[in-house]
């Protein structure tokens, strides 16, 4: 699994869903990588999207009412980057619809998502941890 301590931000259910979301991502990636047969993949491809459309809404909402109880300054700019992720998401549902689903986009996508979340939960949600942290003081 990807997930490291030091991707924590102190609060657990915030910690909670992002282990979830780097476990999932992690055997999304393994999955793609693998040398399973084709339809076998797209099983798993699917069912991750399925989860990623769902998850994500909870999971920001989650984050962005925990930023509004802590008066977090930065809130507009992380609902704004949480807005974009799942935007991205969703045109990659509705280019797999229109187009299918194949080995290349499905690797990009991968790609993307592991990018993103590494980016997203190692630096950008690093600073809700570090804001809480200072108020504490």
């Amino acid at each position: 699994m990807m997930w490291k301590d030091k991707y924590a931000v102190g609060v657990e259910l915030i910690d909670e869903q992002h282990k979830e979301l780097f476990r999932r991502v992690s055997d999304f990636t393994q999955i793609i990588r693998s040398n399973e047969n084709w339809n076998d993949k797209l099983e798993k491809v699917k069912e991750t999207m399925s989860f990623m459309q769902e998850y994500v809404i909870v999971h920001f909402h989650d984050e962005e009412i925990y930023q509004e109880q802590i008066n977090y300054p930065d809130i507009e700019a992380h609902k704004e980057a949480h807005s974009k992720f799942r935007e991205g998401i969703n045109n990659y549902v509705r280019l797999f619809k229109e187009e299918g689903f194949t080995e290349e986009k499905v690797q990009e996508f991968g790609g993307k998502l592991m990018t993103w979340l590494i980016m997203h939960v190692g630096k950008i949600d690093q600073k809700i941890g570090e804001y809480a942290k200072s108020k504490e003081g």
